[in-house]
């Protein structure tokens, strides 16, 4: 938690990314770092290091840096990775399979406790080492399970109904592949908007202002 019971989506943002280079640093053995030696890493500036921790209370020691398992730790707990929230995913196609599959969802605070899919072909087949239920069971599923966080991976067109619905359900939080922002509709709902081709333009972006400029056609 914080010092001031707020903290700036920005900061919420690098938690991961610190609670990643920190892991790996633990798997190289190394026991302390600095903040310039752990901004040196991320690409950030050992103040802006600094800055977010104090956050969430001093975790260093001047002239020692900080304990890279501690430090770890903390920020596991500050993401919740050790509270396994019962989560679902609705549509079992390409993407839900891949997320189903390849995800460990048992390290980033989850637990998958249910796979949906309104295709009657797909109902019942194997992912993930769990079967695929029929849509029409997951109200059943949520009032007897009560999860608390969706993924979804359906249509766009189907994504408000299938919220509204989820919501009324008790899920607190959608990580949300499918193209729809459903952070204009709920407030007070914990929401990701995963845009895969947002990621891929950004990229495109970089190379075309990496790459040098191309002859064009005379007019």
């Amino acid at each position: 938690m914080s010092k001031n019971g707020e903290v700036s989506a920005s900061v919420i943002k690098r938690l991961p990314r610190y609670y990643r280079f920190l892991g790996e640093l633990m798997k190289q053995g190394t026991e302390r770092i600095s903040s310039r030696e752990l901004a040196a890493l991320m690409k950030l500036t050992a103040s802006q290091i600094r800055q977010d921790l104090n956050c969430f209370g001093g975790f260093g020691q001047q002239g020692y840096g900080y304990n890279v398992s501690d430090l770890h730790e903390q920020i596991g707990k500050i993401l919740g990775v050790d509270k396994k929230l019962d989560t679902i995913l609705i549509g079992a196609g390409n993407l839900g399979r891949a997320i189903a599959s390849h995800i460990n969802f048992e390290t980033r605070g989850c637990r998958l406790i249910g796979i949906f899919d309104s295709n009657e072909k797909v109902a019942g087949k194997a992912v993930a080492g769990a079967t695929v239920r029929h849509i029409s069971e997951l109200e059943f599923f949520c009032r007897t399970y009560k999860p608390v966080i969706a993924i979804l991976c359906i249509p766009k067109a189907n994504t408000q109904q299938v919220a509204e619905l989820l919501v009324s359900l008790g899920i607190k939080g959608f990580w949300n592949f499918s193209h729809y922002d459903l952070s204009i509709d709920y407030e007070g709902i914990a929401v990701e908007n995963v845009h895969l081709g947002d990621s891929l333009l950004t990229l495109t972006y970089g190379v075309n202002h990496i790459l040098p400029a191309q002859g064009g056609e005379e007019e």
